[in-house]
């Protein structure tokens, strides 16, 4: 429980989030609730809107399925798949992929969690994720064989069911009771039910304000030590409060004067501070970090011509881009692979300007010649997200400076996340660019980047970019013998992706992320902190 001293002061900071939702036309509590037993108060990378977190691909509502909701198998440290809800079978002909549930598992309701509940669950993962979507193009059928058995059938061997169903990160394959899960994918869910080691307070949901979460006193965790996002969930607090904060410098004087406990994503240039008070702790929690990138819209002008989205390629220069948001080389990198430097796939084929820097004189040229009208760019630009803020702002420099004109939008991510799911013309409320980042995870192979994915209106990625050879490459890397032959199938995506600059890549960082020294267990990830197994001392 927080000392009355520090609430005051908690109080005020959470006036200024409550001021912003004035402005939204919500309501803000008159005071924060005080909660009996350990509660950690954390501070987000983003304000949580969207609660679906198969609706979105959006990190923090992934953040949020972690803390509600439990997969079938998990990713530990190892990047070895492991048993979460479920136990599995492989037949010898590598066709049936068998999945027993194991005892006890119940959903926030007190209702049994059957095999029927995760049949509709992955369906309805499948049909948006990456992943999900290649591993349902060589499946024959997923069935409830009786209450605890999950059998998938496939048409021929694919060897990444494992590594679809048990990824880490956007879309994760949570899984949800069947009433839920058959809610069809472009909408969102009514209720947040799940069976994992939280339950969602939906009476104290204040977007904007916060979001609290409490011990699902239920929850049977396995035996196994907590790693990644696999093994014991053992949850040793009774609350979490997620406090929306936008300004980082109020933020970290909420987290040296106690009211908050833990900081996702201080910036960079508080680090010396946050190191120098014996309280707190800073780490690196995600090793393998983020990847920064531009995405257009296809669908409308200027970017449906593929000269203009050449021209636009041409003037990215990353490491301008990484100075503004990151600032410290210590942190970022340049790099040109789509699919993440130092990793089995990782190839500057294709991004041979993005190496050098860019090419601005190229770029003018390329884009005089292309026949660009002067429509402007709409590119959205979040100013709440200290991770997302700068990158806009440079961009938009460096298209002006090509010859593009571009109306610049300030808006918050949240806005951002709902805005770009929509195909409307940018004069109707659409869009032509957004930039997001990536937990490298989610994009270090061609199967689960969706950015360089080609399925257009029809289960693309947001920009909806069709590229049938891409598809076909796609499939010859899945059926590829060994290393070498992916290798080899990820170069040729990756070459057609940015030959036709279906994404642009601005580069690689790392984020460090802040707590106070009363928090012991915090356990490291390659995509989301995770408040199980941490404790609190008072």
């Amino acid at each position: 429980m927080f000392q009355l001293m520090r609430r005051r002061t908690f109080v005020s900071t959470l006036a200024i989030s409550a001021l912003s939702l004035s402005v939204l036309g919500l309501s803000a509590p008159a005071s924060p609730v005080l909660a009996a037993g350990k509660t950690i108060a954390a501070v987000m990378h983003s304000d949580l809107r969207i609660l679906d977190p198969i609706f979105t691909s959006a990190y923090i509502s992934r953040d949020h399925g972690y803390m509600v909701y439990d997969t079938l198998i998990a990713t530990d440290s190892n990047f070895k798949i492991q048993p979460q809800m479920a136990d599995w079978k492989i037949s010898d002909d590598k066709l049936t992929y068998t999945f027993t549930l194991r005892d006890g598992l119940k959903w926030h309701d007190g209702t049994p969690v059957t095999a029927e509940d995760c049949v509709a669950s992955l369906k309805r993962w499948a049909a948006v994720d990456g992943m999900g979507q290649q591993m349902m193009l060589f499946t024959a059928s997923i069935e409830a064989t009786d209450a605890k058995t999950i059998t998938l059938k496939l048409k021929e061997p694919y060897a990444l069911v494992l590594e679809s169903i048990g990824k880490p990160s956007s879309r994760v394959a949570f899984m949800m009771p069947k009433r839920l899960a058959e809610t069809p994918v472009d909408k969102q869910i009514p209720e947040q039910i799940g069976s994992g080691p939280f339950k969602f307070v939906q009476a104290e949901f204040q977007p904007g304000v916060k979001a609290v979460y409490v011990k699902n006193t239920d929850y049977l965790p396995r035996k196994e030590p907590a790693s990644w996002t696999a093994g014991g969930k053992v949850v040793k607090i009774d609350r979490v409060e997620w406090i929306t904060m936008p300004d980082a410098q109020t933020a970290l004087n909420a987290l040296q004067s106690g009211d908050i406990d833990f900081m996702e994503n201080p910036a960079i240039e508080m680090l010396p501070a946050i190191e120098a008070d014996k309280d707190l702790k800073v780490e690196i929690l995600n090793k393998f970090g983020f990847q920064t990138g531009a995405r257009m819209n296809f669908l409308h002008p200027p970017f449906d011509n593929v000269k203009v989205r050449r021209a636009a390629f041409l003037a990215i220069k990353q490491k301008d881009v990484l100075d503004a948001l990151i600032g410290n080389p210590k942190y970022y990198k340049t790099c040109a692979a789509a699919f993440i430097c130092d990793t089995p796939f990782a190839t500057e084929v294709g991004g041979e300007t993005l190496a050098k820097g860019g090419d601005m004189a190229a770029a003018k040229k390329a884009l005089a010649e292309s026949g660009y009208d002067g429509t402007p760019v709409v590119l959205m630009a979040p100013g709440d997200v200290l991770t997302l803020k700068a990158q806009p702002i440079v961009v938009a420099q460096q298209l002006r400076e090509a010859g593009f004109k571009v109306d610049l939008q300030a808006t918050d991510w949240q806005t951002v996340v709902s805005r770009r799911a929509s195909q409307k013309p940018p004069k109707e409320g659409g869009w032509n660019m957004f930039i997001t980042n990536w937990v490298s995870a989610d994009v270090d192979n061609p199967i689960s980047n969706v950015a360089v994915g080609g399925q257009g209106k029809k289960g693309g990625w947001f920009g909806w970019a069709e590229n049938a050879r891409i598809e076909q490459l796609k499939d010859t890397f899945v059926r590829a013998a060994s290393l070498d032959e992916r290798k080899k199938v990820a170069a040729e995506i990756q070459k057609e992706a940015y030959d036709q600059v279906l994404y642009m890549p601005l580069g690689q960082y790392q984020a460090p992320t802040a707590w106070r020294k009363s928090l012991t267990g915090v356990i490291d990830g390659p995509a989301t902190p995770v408040f199980w197994n941490i404790d609190k001392t008072e």
